[in-house]
């Protein structure tokens, strides 16, 4: 793959705001931290979100300023039909961009709740990670 250093860079940018989105959602959910679900399910989202941007601009893919992971995913699963799967369990977490952000909403999130969105967002940024070519240095999260 040929990659300019602007893209190179823009890639990484979205990888690391990925990882450190999974980062912070993992220390908010620490149990000495209780209540902060709703946090947590947001930067899953997130993290979520930025991986799939990365995986986008690595291929030269434009993609309108959306928190939409289906929109993003189907977009990545046309370069990369193995992303299917993915793709769908992902989608459900889109939500959380906004449920639970604002003053309203009936529930808080459950910590299972909180878990499996964690985890989700880390099959999809550990998923980008695995279809990057070596030229984009990463670790993951």
């Amino acid at each position: 793959m040929d990659l300019d250093s602007a893209r190179l860079e823009d890639v990484q940018a979205w990888l690391r705001k990925a990882e450190l989105d999974l980062r912070v959602a993992e220390h908010l959910l620490s149990p000495s931290r209780p209540g902060l679900e709703a946090d947590v399910v947001f930067h899953a989202q997130q993290a979520a979100e930025k991986a799939l941007k990365a995986f986008l601009t690595l291929h030269d893919v434009a993609f309108r300023k959306t928190h939409s992971l289906e929109e993003l995913g189907r977009k990545c699963q046309a370069i990369e039909p193995s992303l299917a799967g993915l793709v769908d369990q992902a989608a459900p977490l889109t939500e959380y961009a906004w449920k639970f952000r604002y003053p309203g909403e009936p529930e808080e999130p459950t910590r299972h709740e909180a878990e499996e969105a964690l985890a989700t967002a880390r099959r999809v940024y550990e998923a980008i990670l695995r279809r990057m070519p070596p030229e984009v240095p990463h670790r993951s999260a």
